[in-house]
């Protein structure tokens, strides 16, 4: 009988499945074409008798209806799955997660701190927003030097009747080191690095902000022959065994007497090319004896102690290490320069 028929259709179709388009294509012929099997059973619908059309009519409407929504159900399951196989990139990593590396700058800054801290110096971080006192006062800057002036440092806050009340972004870390020794007695032996901000315009050899490392080291005793052999052993340590070095005469307001220090070109051995202008020499840092002024203003006898100081551009030595001839690459977090860098730690 025809109701015997659509309850076993009805049947089957809760129980369809479908693995790809052309298996729910072929449902679809089976159960809801012209041909099919629903419309079969609507032309033997035209031999039930009056009483039962009501009955059989309903029930002929329902599996119509099963058949319909069991279809679409599968052709969206269906559709889902392939789209879910078509975003598949076969070129990424098996790796849920990507690992990220240091930065060039941070690689060079800690070997640069592991050096120094291997020859005995303390690590000592000084505030990037400090006071005139500390950064140029106690350091021996004259009240009208240009370093004072908005052309060249960052200034928060200033005080026209009294500058050593300027709060200012500090443009040297040289300013770490009269904190230290305001607070520290002899002997003192630290190493201080930092971000550090001046008022230039941004090109591929200059940046508002870069990174330094300052030294500093005072006790009885102290003197420039200990500096040299210092900042020889850290050349040879960061560049080379064969690297040597040279002290030109030169002039910092905290120090007496100063020097810059300037290594063989580690890309062409001293021979000469580009980098180091055909010179055979690259310039690092600077370096010098610590003014008995500054001493004093931080409550140091300058009749008993000594010391020397220096201080180095991070960005410098990268550039030497890894031959990053652009600074703005730097800090631009472009993630195709930063990848070059994952073996380097």
């Amino acid at each position: 009988m025809i109701s015997d028929k659509i309850d076993e259709l009805l049947k089957e179709v809760s129980t369809l499945s479908a693995k790809n388009a052309e298996d729910v294509e072929q449902l679809r012929l089976k159960y809801l074409s012209k041909k099919g099997e629903i419309n079969g059973l609507m032309a033997e619908f035209r031999n039930v008798a009056k009483d039962q059309k009501k009955t059989i009519g309903i029930k002929l409407n329902e599996l119509k209806k099963a058949a319909t929504d069991k279809i679409n159900e599968l052709r969206e399951n269906v559709a889902t799955a392939d789209n879910q196989e078509e975003n598949i990139d076969l070129t990424r990593t098996a790796y849920p997660i990507e690992l990220g590396t240091r930065h060039p700058l941070t690689i060079v800054k800690n070997e640069i701190i592991e050096i120094f801290q291997r020859m005995g110096f303390t690590l000592f971080h000084g505030p990037e927003i400090d006071d005139d006192k500390h950064v140029f006062t106690m350091l021996n800057f004259a009240a009208d030097h240009p370093a004072r002036d908005m052309q060249d440092t960052f200034f928060i806050s200033q005080n026209p009747n009294d500058v050593t009340k300027n709060v200012l972004l500090r443009s040297h870390t040289s300013g770490d080191e009269a904190h230290y020794m305001e607070t520290h007695e002899p002997p003192i032996r630290i190493i201080c690095p930092g971000r550090v901000y001046r008022n230039e315009a941004i090109s591929a050899r200059a940046h508002c902000f870069f990174h330094q490392v300052e030294g500093l080291y005072v006790d009885k005793g102290v003197s420039f022959t200990d500096l040299k052999q210092v900042l020889l052993t850290f050349a040879r340590e960061m560049f080379g065994p064969d690297t040597k070095i040279r002290l030109r005469p030169s002039y910092f307001p905290f120090t007496e007497p100063s020097a810059e220090m300037d290594i063989s070109c580690n890309i062409c051995g001293g021979k000469g090319c580009n980098f180091c202008k055909h010179t055979g020499w690259v310039e690092i840092l600077g370096c010098g004896m610590v003014d008995p002024h500054d001493l004093a203003a931080c409550g140091i006898d300058p009749d008993v102690y000594t010391g020397y100081a220096f201080g180095m551009g991070v960005e410098r030595i990268t550039n030497l290490k890894y031959r990053v001839d652009d600074l703005r690459l730097f800090s631009e977090n472009d993630t195709r320069f930063l990848e070059e860098f994952k073996s380097a730690f």
